[in-house]
């Protein structure tokens, strides 16, 4: 447990992500891309590869931004593109056009999808996951098998919504100083549950075989690996139950990430892309308020990138594989993840939902679970009842 000294390791209450994070477009940038998305025409999202979406003086941009996220804060906002001039599947074409530039899309979920909707639908589609419900979150990194998770914004919630992140190094380096005994906890880390859709078709079984470190560390970079759903579902799914210094180690990891020390917000403007670095940057959202109709809500789209080039994670930090997300492909329909096609059948769902009087209501499970010792109580209450 050694002290992590690179730029990696920054504080909210200290940055600037305005001059410090930021890339914002230029107008020969989005010149080059009109023109790769004319190349790219109306490609299925699975199709669009660097050869089809080409960017001949933007990749090397591209590259350099790569390089800041492996060894610089980890964070990069691209900022400044004119969303107002394109339909929200241009814009999709346009976001994965610039993603495979920084890496391999990969499934990110059991639906096969390579491209996610971030939008509010738990008062219509029922036992959503965390991206597709309301209210703020907890901390977190998008589980093992992506390099990078980006979102960009479609269309803005009506107040609130802003992505938070938080340096995994920062707080490290506190706990190292003020709690290593804890800090040794994450260290050890907890045993992984998958989803239970996610369990069905994946690979590798649904909890994991031995504890899966929350931190590692290899040539002075941290790595980090923290699903809170996956830790949550192996205590109330499989019966793995956390002794007290197991939930203070977690508590603690979120009390500090939840400091307004740590934690850096960032209002999204819509056409926003917002890349970072899975290994090393946790990610949360406020709480928001949003519109009635699931056609004006806040809807971001999410990719998951895999950097084939980036150092791999340590074998004993693995999880979700590749060979999980690949098996997920195979429940892939052609252009399913096109934003049009995505809220119109959601669009349908809701009004159907309204005619037969059969909204669900909707859950939030970040202000449900204060405190890791939570997921024990309820699991218990369950097995009483």
């Amino acid at each position: 447990m050694k002290r992590i000294e690179t730029r990696a390791a920054w504080k909210g209450s200290e940055v600037d992500y305005r001059t410090q994070m930021m890339h914002r477009f230029v107008d020969d940038e989005v010149a080059e891309i009109d023109a790769a998305l004319k190349v790219c025409g109306e490609r299925d999202i699975a199709q669009i590869t660097r050869e089809s979406f080409p960017l001949p003086t933007m990749g090397a941009t591209l590259s350099r931004l790569q390089d800041e996220l492996l060894d610089g804060t980890g964070v990069v906002l691209m900022r400044g593109f004119p969303r107002e001039r394109y339909s929200s599947d241009e814009m999709a074409r346009i976001y994965v056009g610039l993603g495979v530039h920084l890496g391999r899309p990969v499934a990110q979920s059991w639906f096969g999808q390579l491209l996610g909707s971030v939008i509010d639908i738990s008062d219509i589609v029922e036992k959503v996951r965390g991206y597709n419900a309301g209210g703020g979150q907890h901390f977190h990194i998008d589980t093992s098998a992506c390099d990078i998770v980006s979102l960009m914004c479609l269309r803005r919630a009506q107040s609130g919504g802003a992505s938070r992140i938080v340096s995994l190094s920062a707080i490290h380096n506190t706990m190292l100083e003020t709690r290593p005994d804890l800090l040794e906890v994450l260290y050890r880390g907890y045993y992984n549950h998958h989803h239970e859709m996610d369990a069905k078709y994946a690979v590798t079984p649904p909890l994991s075989a031995n504890r899966i470190p929350v931190i590692t560390q290899t040539d002075g970079r941290l790595t980090g690996v923290i699903d809170s759903g996956n830790l949550r579902y192996a205590v109330q799914m499989a019966g793995i139950t956390w002794s007290a210094e197991e939930i203070a180690a977690y508590d603690e990891l979120q009390r500090l990430a939840k400091s307004e020390e740590y934690f850096l917000d960032m209002n999204f403007e819509e056409g926003d892309i917002q890349f970072l670095n899975n290994r090393c940057i946790m990610h949360a959202r406020t709480d928001y308020d949003d519109y009635p109709e699931v056609s004006r809500r806040r809807h971001l789209l999410r990719l998951w990138l895999r950097v084939d080039a980036w150092p791999q994670r340590l074998a004993e930090q693995l999880f979700l594989t590749d060979a999980d997300t690949t098996n997920w492909l195979k429940n892939r329909r052609p252009f399913m993840e096109l934003p049009s096609r995505y809220i119109a059948e959601m669009t349908a769902t809701q009004e159907k939902r309204r005619r037969e009087n059969s909204l669900l209501t909707p859950e939030v499970t970040s202000s449900k679970y204060p405190s890791a010792k939570g997921w024990q109580e309820e699991r218990d209450r369950r097995k009483a009842g």
